[in-house]
């Protein structure tokens, strides 16, 4: 009897370890949107779900899985946008993260900024990958940038859309010199 105990602690265990990683989206306007995963090659394809204006979902992410997700507003063509890109458990057992503009850059309504659910009520976030207003220095715009965050917590948020500051924030912006000026590279 002490053996079928054993194996179904191990069981419970197994079962709480493949469940240990979270990307709760928190949607910032009333605009419904449907998060869509895209898995790296091999792993478990995450279904779609929906997070409706001003609320939030938590989605439970299979242990080591490395992917990205991106939003589709209600009633939009599913094209990507910014992507919230994730690894979990990856290199030393770290989670590494980071919000990509390199596939669509004009995406100024889906993913905003993620960071660990430790810092959702801190008004500094420390790491913290993605922007308010984009663009920022805090997002990934090319391959070769160093913008990827690591970190050992396991539970990412993950800001969706315009709140009403991001907006003002937004309006009040000066013209930005265009990035590949500032990095001094000739091309874009």
């Amino acid at each position: 009897m002490q053996f079928f105990t054993q194996i179904a602690a191990f069981a419970v265990a197994a079962a709480t370890l493949a469940s240990a990683n979270s990307l709760t989206f928190i949607n910032q306007d009333d605009t419904t949107r449907t998060i869509v995963f895209t898995p790296n090659a091999g792993l478990q394809k995450l279904d779609d779900v929906t997070v409706q204006g001003n609320d939030q979902v938590k989605v439970d992410i299979p242990t080591g899985w490395i992917g990205n997700a991106y939003s589709v507003s209600e009633g939009a063509q599913d094209v990507p946008g910014m992507l919230a890109e994730v690894t979990f458990q990856g290199w030393g057992d770290k989670t590494y993260f980071d919000v990509s503009a390199i596939v669509n850059n004009n995406d100024k309504d889906g993913v905003k900024q993620m960071y660990p659910a430790t810092q959702v009520n801190s008004l500094v976030k420390e790491l913290v990958s993605g922007c308010l207003v984009f663009p920022c220095n805090s997002a990934y715009y090319q391959p070769d940038e160093i913008q990827t965050v690591s970190t050992d917590e396991t539970d990412l948020y993950v800001t969706l859309g315009n709140s009403a500051s991001d907006i003002a924030a937004r309006e009040a912006q000066p013209a930005l010199v265009a990035r590949h000026y500032v990095l001094g590279k000739l091309s874009a």
